[in-house]
């Protein structure tokens, strides 16, 4: 009966502190539902877009009706007018193209373009002599003496190369590696964020994108030579002029304007995606650095480059998506909150104040009760020995003086005059009540 009402228990295999283990770590997720970037995912992980997914609902229309425009429309002229099945394979192959197009977009869209794993916490660091030569006056101003350098030297093929220290993964990137502000990720080999697509364009997707816009130019184009065709036929057939023939298939007219101008975006887009692999560069390391000024430590030939970018292995993700792990937020900490972007600046002021108060409170309290210890002390002392024997002459009363004054430096009160006067006031009426001092060191603490 309990059973029914409460559930099904734990297995009776389950030893108890097995079971205490397992009701001692509560719940578990798995890693996409608790990821602190901006991405969305579909089929319980397995496939994950960017934050702009919706893109896609404009990109698929605008490969897709061109496509079946020509198919419906345009296909039953080239379907007479070639034989042998010919005009069927024509218009067949526009379709399928089509087809793969789009599965080639989903691949660059749908799947991880190469996210390196953000660290729960910040590296320690190892070189003491390089953080100080490295950290700003600025940033050690804001941040202490023992935060980590901005900025790395690193090593590619004999060629010194800078790595950023990412503030908000808490890693330093590896060479080629950018964060995206869309996407909230630093991402290997980062090229750039693509609207159109809805992903950022990385180490694992580039070749798809660069498969997807080199279809689409070759869909273009082979559209419009085709519709070209069509309306050479059409003046053929009915001895009619251009026009003529636009008004006999207006379809046909309009793809060719389309097509036209959708080959000239997305064939510039092509060649200048072909100079980048030639050259083994990324966009943003054409746009931010232009290695054209000086010498590109991955650039290795234009059939190696071609190669490396193309060909080589696909590297396997870095995240497991669908891995179960424990709900806890300080694991992917970010200083991302409510869609903006909080600066270390804006966090760690704020730490450091609250740090500070409770210090200065700590001490305070320590320093009563060595107060209070050293008033007992004293006074056991007075019961038990010579009046003579405590504090004899001069050097007795300004070692007493010191004592007390060293206490409070040491828990950081000697900046504060009044506290100062206090203890001074203190250690005067003490030496009064037991007759060890003089009217002059009376006059002094007044």
């Amino acid at each position: 009966m309990q059973g029914k009402m409460y559930g099904n228990p734990l297995s009776h295999h389950t030893t108890d502190s097995n079971r205490r283990m397992i009701e001692a770590n509560g719940p578990s997720k798995r890693l996409y539902q608790v990821w602190k970037g901006s991405n969305k995912f579909c089929l319980g992980g397995r496939l994950i877009f960017g934050p702009d997914v919706r893109s896609l609902m404009l990109t698929i229309p605008l490969i897709v009706v061109p496509v079946i425009f020509f198919v419906v429309f345009a296909s039953d002229r080239l379907i007479n007018e070639f034989q042998h099945n010919l005009g069927r394979f024509i218009v067949a192959f526009a379709g399928i193209f089509a087809a793969f197009d789009i599965f080639v977009l989903f691949l660059t869209s749908g799947r991880d373009p190469g996210i390196v794993p953000r660290n729960a916490h910040p590296p320690e660091p190892t070189d003491i002599e390089s953080l100080s030569h490295s950290i700003s006056a600025e940033w050690s101003g804001n941040y202490g003496g023992s935060t980590l350098p901005q900025t790395k030297d690193v090593f590619v093929n004999g060629i010194v190369v800078k790595v950023k220290y990412c503030n908000t993964c808490m890693l330093y990137r590896p060479p080629r590696c950018s964060h995206c502000s869309i996407c909230n990720n630093c991402v290997e080999r980062f090229d750039h964020h693509c609207p159109w697509v809805g992903q950022c364009i990385g180490r694992r997707n580039y070749r798809f994108f660069f498969m997807f816009v080199s279809s689409t130019t070759i869909l273009c184009l082979y559209v419009f030579v085709f519709c070209w065709v069509n309306l050479t036929k059409i003046m053929e057939a009915y001895d009619c002029s251009l026009w003529q023939a636009f008004m006999k298939s207006p379809v046909s007219g309009i793809l060719i304007i389309y097509t036209f101008i959708g080959a000239w975006f997305v064939g510039g887009l092509t060649a200048f995606h072909l100079y980048l692999v030639c050259t083994n560069q990324t966009t943003y390391e054409n746009f931010r650095y232009r290695y054209d000024g000086k010498k590109n430590p991955y650039n290795r030939g234009c059939i190696y480059n071609i190669k490396e970018v193309l060909f080589s292995g696909i590297p396997k993700s870095m995240n497991n998506f669908r891995e179960k792990v424990k709900d806890d937020s300080a694991r992917f900490s970010s200083p991302h909150s409510m869609g903006r972007v909080m600066s270390p600046d804006m966090v760690k002021p704020g730490l450091n104040l609250e740090m500070s108060t409770k210090r200065h409170n700590v001490a305070m309290e320590e320093l009563e009760d060595i107060q209070s210890q050293f008033e007992i002390g004293a006074l056991e002392r007075c019961e038990t020995q010579p009046p003579h024997s405590i504090w004899s002459g001069e050097k007795g009363k300004w070692e007493t003086t010191h004592d007390i004054e060293g206490m409070s430096a040491e828990f950081g009160m000697c900046g504060n005059w009044d506290r100062r006067h206090d203890m001074g006031t203190f250690s005067a009426e003490f030496e009064m009540e037991h007759g060890y001092v003089d009217s002059g060191k009376i006059q002094e603490f007044q």
